[in-house]
């Protein structure tokens, strides 16, 4: 069976609520940012910042992070919203993502715990006849989004080396994201480019992303700190609803923050991996 047809947008909702597969699913974006004024600075500059960002990040270390998704089509709006703990370093992270409420007004459904590793993506309590005390095991480089959209949260480091493909860019000022002073900066990264500059764990995703979005280009916003640390990161991807043949636009925003919090993931062991068929709904 081809799973990564679980992970596709079937119409205006996401197929990826517990009950419809997994997760290929749209996200919002949250600004707390306020208007950046200050002083212009050479797109080149603003270019070689942005392509050193991710590796900013290792030597960060951890932080924690909050992800927030949204797609909208056929005038329905779905956001999904994520928080957790990240280790740039082990590349290894753990999220707790809430889908949204079901349109009929039931319940919030479990949060589904996911862990990111390099080129794996595990899920617990993502439904779909999936035992609930099993994981789910995605093997990131065989999405067409390299789990850029899939898990209803960008992987933070995923995100951060988006911006090694930077192409243009340019300082638009100062700013501040939840109290912290930052530069803000907007252009557009080639999901191509970032994949051949991407660590080993990154490199087979991000270049499945680029051949499987509608388009490789890939326009954001990026809020660094003083130290060259993402706060705050904006990315706009296009993919194609193969049912409907239309493009759909996602917006995701991760924010990064608490630099220095304690992270601890254990992965799950062989026997916890569900290996039994997704059931289709």
């Amino acid at each position: 069976m081809d799973r990564r047809r679980h992970w596709r947008a079937n119409g205006a909702v996401v197929t990826a609520a517990v009950t419809t597969g997994l997760l290929l699913c749209a996200t919002g974006c949250t600004g707390n940012g306020e208007a950046a004024t200050g002083d212009a600075r050479p797109a080149t500059d603003a270019v070689r910042v942005l392509h050193g960002a991710a590796a900013t990040l290792v030597d960060a270390g951890t932080s924690r992070t909050s992800t927030s998704m949204e797609m909208a089509t056929g005038g329905t709006r779905v956001t999904i919203r994520g928080e957790g703990v990240y280790d740039y370093g082990k590349q290894l992270g753990r999220l707790k993502v809430l889908l949204p409420q079901d349109p009929a007004g039931a319940s919030p459904h479990r949060p589904i715990t996911e862990l990111l590793a390099p080129g794996a993506l595990f899920m617990k309590n993502r439904g779909a006849g999936v035992p609930a005390d099993k994981w789910v095991r995605v093997d990131t480089a065989t999405l067409s989004d390299g789990n850029l959209v899939t898990g209803g949260a960008t992987d933070p480091f995923a995100a951060a080396e988006v911006l090694r493909g930077t192409r243009e860019a340019t300082y638009v000022g100062r700013t501040r994201v939840g109290g912290t002073e930052v530069r803000h900066y907007k252009g557009t990264a080639d999901l191509a480019k970032a994949a051949k500059s991407a660590s080993p764990g990154n490199r087979g995703p991000l270049g499945a992303a680029a051949k499987g979005f509608a388009t490789a280009e890939v326009p954001f916003e990026a809020y660094l700190d003083d130290e060259g640390r993402i706060r705050k990161l904006l990315h706009r991807f296009s993919f194609v609803n193969g049912q409907h043949k239309g493009t759909v636009a996602v917006a995701s925003t991760t924010l990064l923050y608490d630099f220095g919090a304690p992270v601890r993931v254990r992965l799950p062991r062989p026997a916890d991996i569900y290996a039994g068929r997704i059931a289709e709904q």
